[in-house]
């Protein structure tokens, strides 16, 4: 019987232990995604990547610095393809540009602001991931002729949106 009561008790102080981790993992993620401009976008990108579940504030970061990169192959993938087929040379000719900001937050911007956070550097973080977003953006704007006509905008709204995660994270940091 002593038995099967230390065992209930360790079984109770695991179960409050757990609960009260994954509740503080929870609890950071919400706090750091208030302190953003997109909260249902960070809190969705935090808790899909299980890095989340004992990560800090910069740890946070990474994972969205991560994501960012992964939207941006995605789309730069995307606008490849678009271009094997396109007929309009104003279409081909704004995909092309986006085909340079694409590879400049992948080539540049994020592996800076990744660097930054490993670093302890969260300024260049924060403006590395200000330029990915401004890149972003570009891309979109190279629409504007005709707007309803950008076959990337979510690709490019994605990037951009979580670009803007990414500085709010690391301006935290800072």
């Amino acid at each position: 019987m002593t038995k099967i009561i230390s065992l209930f008790i360790l079984e109770a102080v695991f179960c409050f232990t757990f609960f009260t981790v994954s509740y503080s993992d929870i609890n950071l993620i919400q706090t750091t995604c208030k302190k953003t401009p997109f909260y249902d976008l960070c809190v969705l990108t935090l808790k899909s990547d299980p890095r989340s579940s004992t990560a800090d504030v910069s740890g946070l970061a990474r994972i969205v610095a991560d994501s960012v990169n992964a939207k941006a192959i995605a789309t730069l993938n995307q606008i490849s393809a678009l271009l094997k087929s396109v007929k309009d040379p104003t279409l081909e000719k704004a995909l092309e540009g986006c085909i340079v900001s694409y590879n400049t937050i992948i080539q540049a911007d994020i592996p800076v602001a990744i660097d930054a956070i490993e670093k302890n550097n969260p300024k260049f973080a924060v403006q590395s991931a200000t330029d990915a977003g401004n890149e972003a953006q570009a891309c979109e704007n190279s629409f504007a002729e005709k707007p309803s006509n950008s076959p990337i905008f979510s690709g490019n709204k994605a990037a951009h949106d979580l670009s803007v995660v990414l500085q709010s994270i690391a301006s935290l940091l800072l």
